[in-house]
């Protein structure tokens, strides 16, 4: 198999595992480090189960890995440049929206660039 069918292959597996709204919102958390499983899911306003459920999913894709702590599961990113490419791949998403749909990309690069805390967006 060509280098860049191989290369394109495995950056469309990354793209299909983050494609989805709350995967984006948890890459996000965890860009400044581990968090547990009921700190994401309050934080991201989430059912527990569906936060675990989309944890477990990274975790097979090797996104995240997990440290268990008694009866408590933290996660964090495997390569937190992920973060990064979410941040980054704000501009795409601006150069699409017009109106006041371009403030909401503008408070979301504010929030995800900023150190992290208990802000739930």
């Amino acid at each position: 198999m060509p280098v860049r069918q191989v290369v394109a292959k495995e950056l469309a597996e990354i793209f299909k595992i983050i494609a989805h709204p709350d995967r984006i919102r948890m890459i996000e958390e965890l860009r400044d480090g581990e968090k547990d499983v009921n700190t994401l899911a309050d934080r991201l306003q989430l059912p527990g189960a569906r936060a675990s459920q989309h944890l477990s999913l990274m975790r097979a894709h090797r996104l995240v890995e997990e440290r268990r702590d008694g009866r408590r599961h933290f996660y964090h990113l495997t390569q937190p440049e992920l973060a990064g490419w979410i941040v980054d791949g704000l501009d795409f998403v601006e150069g699409r929206m017009t109106g006041p749909a371009r403030s909401s990309i503008n408070q979301a690069r504010r929030l995800w660039s900023a150190p992290s805390k208990s802000v739930s967006s």
